[in-house]
């Protein structure tokens, strides 16, 4: 009996490990089906993961509770968002863009989000008003011209290839700066300023770089 009772309990020990291994392979595929688009409407999509890492203090950690997002400068109102109301009070929208990286890489993805000239309209910017100014969590700044942001329709994007964005990617928002290159994609932005500064030099503005930042001018200088 003493035997029986351990064979059968080896069994059940057994049978348990494999239920085990297949859920979590079974969770692994879903995942894996779910992850990540590469193809959108016939058009081949870089992957998440072929973006490299050149940011000025790594990847920040930003939690969504106690994020916030401010709007302000030349507004009639300023005004702080959570990462929740962006993406519940304005329209999504989605577009495929590449980014060019002054390293010479470059990846082509399916961006997920925001129009920034919805926020921007929501505070009411100043009839003035000419240029926009990005802050991110790490320190990093940028700036363009307010008719760009709209002419173009620029989004702030909470998702990549479908996914919303790691802490690498820009979490919970990076600027799609489309026809810029890559260091006017800023990432972990945290407030946008309405101004008159058209000569506003950011991060990598300020250490040589384009102000424009066009993709059809040299990017130093």
């Amino acid at each position: 009996m003493p035997l029986l009772f351990l064979m059968l309990m080896f069994l059940a020990v057994l049978f348990a490990y494999g239920i085990g291994q297949w859920y979590g392979r079974s969770q692994a595929v879903g995942e894996s089906q779910v992850i990540e688009i590469r193809d959108y409407q016939g058009e081949k999509l870089s992957s998440v993961a072929d973006f490299r890492e050149n940011s000025i203090k790594g990847p920040q950690k930003i939690d969504p509770e106690t994020y916030r997002l401010t709007v302000s400068g030349l507004v009639n109102t300023t005004r702080e968002y959570s990462y929740q109301d962006v993406l519940e009070s304005f329209p999504h929208h989605r577009k495929v863009v590449r980014l060019f990286c002054v390293e010479g890489w470059d990846v082509t993805i399916l961006w997920d989000g925001v129009a920034v000239n919805d926020l921007i309209s929501a505070s009411g910017p100043n009839p003035g008003a000419d240029t926009v100014i990005f802050r991110a969590a790490d320190g990093y700044s940028t700036g363009l011209p307010l008719s760009y942001i709209r002419d173009r329709e620029i989004i702030l994007a909470y998702a990549a290839n479908n996914v919303t964005l790691s802490e690498e990617r820009g979490f919970p928002f990076q600027l799609v700066a489309e026809d810029r290159w890559g260091y006017k994609w800023i990432k972990w932005v945290k407030s946008i300023e309405v101004s008159t500064d058209s000569s506003y030099e950011g991060y990598w503005e300020s250490r040589g770089y384009s102000n424009d930042g066009s993709l059809n001018q040299s990017f130093f200088g």
